[in-house]
């Protein structure tokens, strides 16, 4: 036993359906990637506005740091490469779109030409238009689409917690300039300068919700039994009553 951060399960997934997903069709994949014979990526975006990321820091009384105005944002839509951890994005400041996904499509289908290409990827809108399926077939690539709010199952989003972690919590960017120069610096080095690190945190296994212990279930388990309980004594006062009444009529 050892102290344990709390993990969260989001209210509307269906373990079941995340399981099967898992089993009968990211495994496969990621099986044949693993043997050469497939490419698999996971595609996401991610809105970094800038803005303080606080997090705890050692000093001997509290520091505050000056929050920016406004809501400048740096988009990223990237792909990370399942089993080199190799990541590939199209940036800019302003929105992601259909157009911007084509373009990281081209970028994929261009970096590896010779083996078919999986990219597994949520449900959001711009990924599903007519555009990007089109192009999509035109490249032979596969689109491998998540269960609704399964992010326990998309490899990128581990990515992401790692980038804030590395170049935005508890760090000052006095200008918007320097807060995307971080982020950009942070993902550009990142398979060169930290592929231990990410081979680490970015391993092929995933978390389902099938089997885990849950905060809450005993206390639901135990509740549902006492209103069984209740319930059943609320149908034998009837009776007894209708009982009662019966002996009374035939005394009388």
């Amino acid at each position: 036993m050892k102290p344990r951060k709390l993990g969260q399960i989001p209210a509307k997934a269906d373990p079941e359906a995340q399981e099967e997903f898992k089993a009968e069709k990211l495994e496969p994949r990621l099986a044949e990637a693993q043997a050469g014979q497939r490419v698999v990526f996971f595609m996401d975006a991610a809105h970094f506005v800038y803005a303080p990321c606080l997090a705890l820091v050692w000093c001997f009384t509290r520091v505050f740091v000056t929050a920016p105005s406004g809501r400048q944002r740096l988009h990223v839509l990237a792909a990370l490469h399942a089993t080199s951890k190799e990541i590939l994005t199209v940036q800019n400041l302003t929105y992601v779109t259909a157009e911007t996904v084509c373009e990281l499509l081209r970028l994929l289908a261009g970096a590896h030409p010779a083996l078919p290409i999986t990219i597994v990827l949520d449900n959001a809108r711009d990924q599903k238009c007519a555009l990007v399926q089109e192009l999509a077939r035109s490249l032979g690539i596969e689109w491998l689409y998540l269960p609704a709010y399964s992010p326990n199952l998309h490899l990128i989003e581990r990515l992401w917690k790692w980038v804030k972690k590395q170049c935005l919590y508890g760090k000052y960017s006095p200008t918007s300039a320097d807060f995307q120069a971080a982020i950009q610096q942070c993902l550009a080095q990142a398979h060169s300068d930290h592929l231990a690190e990410l081979e680490s945190l970015l391993t092929l296994k995933f978390q389902t919700f099938t089997a885990v212990p849950v905060l809450g279930e005993e206390a639901k388990v135990a509740a549902s039994a006492g209103e069984k309980q209740q319930q059943a004594q609320v149908h034998l006062f009837p009776r007894r009553k209708q009982a009662q009444k019966k002996v009374s009529s035939k005394a009388a």
